[in-house]
């Protein structure tokens, strides 16, 4: 299976059991203002190429991860991270959430800048090998290799299924 075939079984899975399903789309305006005009790194690309432009299809849901009536969708994503500048961290305490799953692109980049805000911020953090991708396989097997048990339980989808079952039963 693929990492967006994954992420969509899992994510119908949690609908099912009455998980919350929440989504940090990021976007950027036109002409990337947000961004400075001397970005540089991963940022550097992102303006260069006009990615993520709100309101094209770089900035669109995929088909099988479109967000459902009942899933929240972050507001205010214009970075790595999906804490900073967004209302993440409100939607988490709202819901009284302890743990957090976590999967997306990139493994090496938005995930993991996620990931480490989620634990320094006292929030139980999961991170789905089968979810994420990166650019490359060797950049999303050193990620985990390296850097995600540090601040996260590094698991699977099915992993994650079992122990929802678990909680649900």
């Amino acid at each position: 299976m693929t990492v967006l075939e994954n992420s969509s079984k899992l994510a119908d899975y949690a609908r099912e059991t009455g998980c919350t399903v929440i989504h940090a789309p990021i976007n950027f305006e036109k002409g990337h203002r947000e961004i400075s005009e001397t970005p540089y790194g991963i940022l550097a690309g992102v303006k260069e190429g006009e990615a993520f432009t709100n309101g094209e299809w770089g900035s669109a849901f995929a088909d099988a991860m479109m967000p459902q009536p009942e899933d929240l969708v972050v507001k205010g994503k214009s970075g790595l991270c999906g804490f900073e500048s967004t209302n993440l961290d409100f939607i988490l305490r709202q819901q009284g959430t302890k743990n957090i799953v976590l999967g997306g692109f990139l493994t090496n980049c938005c995930v993991e800048s996620t990931m480490r805000s989620a634990y320094e911020k006292g929030y139980k953090v999961y991170t789905l090998k089968d979810c994420t991708a990166a650019t490359s396989m060797e950049a999303h097997e050193a990620t985990f290799k390296h850097n995600f048990g540090m601040f996260s339980v590094p698991v699977t989808s099915e992993e994650v299924k079992s122990a929802i079952a678990v909680q649900v039963v």
